[in-house]
């Protein structure tokens, strides 16, 4: 990781940690139940560490995951520590095949994101019979993990709830129609991050229309807001609750072409570039930024310490998770913020994630002017 990286993932967990504390409080905690493999210990730094990625349509994979991590990696074994890398490209199957090939190649240990967190825990139980222990990573996959760090994914969800309405000011009613845009049923993050958004949205506002989109492919909102518009009409739509920032830009299309003049306050998630720069625009209200470099960071750290140390050394895991087939899965939760034009500075350009002029290109130099971001 570079220099402007690692001070962002420490500046970051300061300022992340002081507004949103009680994320972390959601996992329990696990003292000594973090000693999570079987394996006796790899003497050396000479390690291989094989990393599974769900897709490449969403910019932090390849953008801040792999780099991050391969760095960190490499740092914990004082540059002898490998990392294989393959990406499933949101391909289940693939993803399996992947999963058999690391086990082929008899890697140390397996960080995963899943791509179907529940077809995968055959993939993970094989994998742990083969001497390699699986550390989930961002997804919780199912199956015998040895640990797993994400986001507080429920708090996500609550984070773009609440912006949402308070984006939509006064409009905020039970009367008032909102089109919910959620991501794949395949992704556990997904129902996690439409659970906290109903804990807030239900009973303020109404849920014209409901979707939970294959793939989380922009196409896919896309055509899902489309027929929202046919059923409930393009001036009717008085917010758009969307998952991510991919999503966002499908749905913002969607409404461009429907002839909207005045767009609904969207939500998104992941800080991409091109959600920051529709939020510039207005185009888009809010994203939800996460600290990559810190989750990296850590899944990394919980890799190498099982591998080395033969078990998970328990000041890395703050605390536990249950997953679907799991109890008491040492975790570690890293809290999320809302961005909005408020805070860009703050965020993703003080953190490193971009430049001012990586944002405000020429295309965007007037609405960068406009709103102070100069």
């Amino acid at each position: 990781m570079n220099t402007r990286t690692r001070r962002a993932a420490v500046a970051f967990c300061a300022t992340a940690m002081a507004v949103s504390l009680a994320a972390c409080g959601s996992a329990k905690e696990s003292g000594d139940k973090a000693d999570s493999s079987k394996s006796s210990g790899k003497k050396g730094d000479d390690i291989t560490v094989g990393l599974l990625l769900p897709e490449n349509q969403t910019a932090r994979y390849e953008k801040f995951d792999k780099p991050i991590i391969e760095k960190q990696i490499s740092t914990l074994t004082n540059g002898k520590g490998k990392v294989d890398y393959l990406n499933a490209k949101q391909d289940a199957t693939l993803q399996s095949q992947q999963i058999d090939t690391m086990i082929t190649k008899k890697v140390d240990v397996l960080i995963l994101d899943a791509v179907d967190y529940k077809a995968v825990a055959s993939g993970v139980k094989k994998a742990k019979d083969a001497g390699i222990p699986v550390v989930a990573y961002d997804r919780l996959a199912e199956g015998p993990i040895a640990a797993y760090t994400s986001f507080d994914n429920e708090e996500v969800g609550k984070t773009q709830g609440e912006a949402l309405l308070k984006a939509m000011g006064s409009k905020a009613t039970k009367s008032s129609k909102i089109v919910m845009m959620n991501g794949a049923v395949t992704d556990p993050n997904a129902a996690q991050f439409k659970k906290g958004a109903h804990s807030v949205l239900d009973g303020k506002v109404t849920v014209a229309k409901e979707y939970d989109t294959k793939e989380w492919k922009p196409e896919n909102a896309n055509a899902n807001m489309e027929a929202a518009i046919s059923a409930v009409g393009k001036d009717k739509i008085a917010g758009v609750y969307s998952a991510n920032d991919g999503m966002a830009g499908g749905s913002i299309t969607a409404l461009k072409s429907a002839g909207v003049s005045k767009l609904p306050p969207v939500t998104g998630q992941d800080a991409e570039l091109a959600g920051v720069q529709r939020i510039v625009t207005g185009d888009q209200y809010m994203s939800v930024f996460k600290s990559y470099p810190q989750e990296a960071e850590t899944v990394a750290k919980m890799a190498v310490s099982i591998v080395k140390d033969g078990k998970l050394d328990s000041s890395i895991a703050t605390g536990t998770v249950d997953s679907g087939t799991e109890k008491k899965v040492p975790s570690v939760i890293v809290p999320v913020v809302s961005l909005t034009q408020a805070n860009i500075k703050d965020t993703v350009i003080k953190e490193g994630y971009y430049t001012l002029g990586e944002i405000c290109t020429a295309k965007y130099k007037a609405a960068c002017d406009k709103i102070g971001l100069n």
